[in-house]
């Protein structure tokens, strides 16, 4: 059971990094119900679940493309700059979606997968539990499986409980507040991109150059 616990609680806490997803989470829940949040937590899940089984199972499957984690941060950059503007520069608190059940749940659903996995520092962060839960806390595969797998539902848990909590705060977000807290998601969004830009763009190629 302890492999179990612990991977709960560090679920939990990896929810409460005040990032990208947790600022999306409460403005899309507050703006557009909890449902819409716990759809936005189905598709972090889902892609931290894909991070999950290639850092128990390593990443050897996987097509071997040059400098794919330089594409992938460009990738996330763009779509965290796009983000970042539209909530600083958006008018109404309201966003338009498909109004379609399945368009629906796939903007939502999209938006967490996006947010989670564009961002490298999240795989890394599963490949280095991987390794701490084998090397250090000696778990056998059996143990690992089960400390990874408490972590996503700890996180599919919490998160889930940030939508409902947000969303029954709706009364006290007036337009003004929504439009503040947009304004921060957006500068948070844009930290993010100007964080990985320098991170994982600009010092590999300064020392590149520099070598």
């Amino acid at each position: 059971m302890q492999p179990v616990l612990y991977g709960a609680v560090t679920g939990v806490l990896l929810c409460l990094t005040f990032g990208t997803v947790f600022f999306s989470l409460l403005q899309n829940s507050v703006e557009n119900g909890y449902r819409a949040g716990i759809k936005i937590t189905l598709g972090v899940v889902v892609c931290d679940a894909i991070f999950v089984i290639c850092a128990l199972f390593g990443t050897s499957f996987l097509p071997k493309i040059n400098n794919f984690e330089h594409y992938v941060t460009v990738v996330g950059v763009v779509f965290l700059i796009a983000m970042g503007l539209a909530n600083l520069f958006k008018q109404t608190p309201q966003l338009a979606y498909p109004k379609t059940r399945f368009g629906n749940f796939m903007v939502y659903f999209s938006t967490g997968f996006l947010l989670n996995g564009l961002n490298p520092i999240n795989f890394v962060s599963w490949v280095t539990l991987a390794a701490y839960t084998k090397n250090s806390l000696h778990y056998n595969f059996a143990e690992q499986t089960s400390f990874m797998v408490a972590s996503l539902f700890g996180i599919l848990l919490a998160e889930s409980s940030l939508a409902i909590f947000a969303h029954r705060l709706k009364r006290f977000f007036t337009p003004r507040v929504v439009t503040i807290f947009n304004r921060t998601t957006g500068m948070v969004f844009l930290f993010v991109a100007a964080q990985l830009v320098y991170t994982r763009l600009y010092q590999p190629l300064l020392s590149w150059v520099h070598w």
